[in-house]
């Protein structure tokens, strides 16, 4: 199996913020975004590491953001450990192809979730009353359905625990209407330009969550993009609807955990090595798949 990288520890940098993946330094001028191999499930993060897990978050982020860079600006500076400062150099060997540097965009408390199919906490809040964050759906959808266009279901953005649903009118009392309406649009637009090309290559991207922040003033696309652990890839070929669909993401982790007797608080068991070696595989596969690069 290729290196792990679970925890970075740069003496010389100033930590900032140790996400379940990412690690984040202060350099100053710019912050410096590593991607880690760590896994997280059930909101604990698990003690092993995934292989190659925080390259392909990186490599898919970075290929996404160029495709909507007419759309919104984004907070890449640079993806190139090369042309990182010279004081970062010699952890190039970590940071290459899984570290960014990024602009210091001001995070907004929200996240903004796009959902074109119903599944996940959409198809359950669903069931109960045909609702999704305040947006009425028609009857008779089945799990997995496609809907008739895309839909903004905002949520909190959640330091501990799940992000919890909310409405377009609770975006406007946190960020104002004007702001609120940005995302919402921006946000449709990212979701179905995403959604068209991943079509030519046989991926339905069923949902996923943006992370944006203000730069001088001006809306930001920040954090990651469309990548396995923001959004829900199924097969186009194997999509089957009225069941739960196969995901090119740490499913098999959460399916595995599921057969334990495990409370989900921390700490987390270990995770066999097939087990690690299957959701590896997982992701490497969707990197293939979506950029062409392995």
């Amino acid at each position: 199996m290729n290196r792990i990288v679970t925890k970075t520890d740069f003496p010389d940098l100033k930590l900032v913020k140790r996400g379940k993946v990412r690690d984040i330094y202060d350099l100053g001028d710019y912050f410096l975004l590593i991607a880690t191999d760590r896994i997280s499930a059930f909101d604990v993060v698990l003690p092993n590491g995934i292989p190659e897990k925080g390259r392909v978050l990186t490599q898919i982020s970075a290929y996404w953001f160029k495709h909507m860079e007419d759309i919104v600006q984004n907070h890449i500076q640079s993806a190139d450990a090369l042309t990182y400062p010279g004081s970062l150099q010699h952890y190039a060997g970590i940071l290459e192809g899984r570290s960014m540097l990024v602009k210091k965009a001001t995070p907004l408390p929200i996240e903004c979730v796009v959902r074109g199919y119903l599944s996940g906490s959409g198809w359950k809040s669903y069931q109960k009353d045909r609702t999704i964050c305040g947006i009425r759906l028609p009857e008779g959808f089945i799990e997995s359905s496609r809907l008739p266009e895309p839909i903004f279901t905002p949520s909190t953005k959640e330091e501990e625990g799940h992000d919890i649903n909310i409405s377009l009118r609770d975006v406007e009392n946190i960020v104002g209407k004007e702001l609120s309406e940005k995302l919402r649009d921006t946000s449709l637009r990212i979701y179905s330009r995403a959604r068209d090309i991943a079509e030519t290559k046989g991926i339905i991207i069923a949902d996923t969550k943006f992370e944006f922040g203000l730069y001088q003033g001006e809306l930001m696309l920040i954090d990651e993009l469309l990548t396995p652990d923001s959004s829900r890839f199924w097969s186009a070929r194997e999509y089957a609807p009225g069941k739960g669909q196969d995901s090119y993401d740490k499913q098999i982790v959460r399916d595995y955990l599921l057969t334990l007797d495990w409370d989900k608080t921390y700490p987390g068991p270990e995770l066999p090595e097939a087990i690690v070696k299957k959701a590896s595989e997982r992701y490497t596969d969707i990197l293939k798949i979506i950029t062409g690069n392995g």
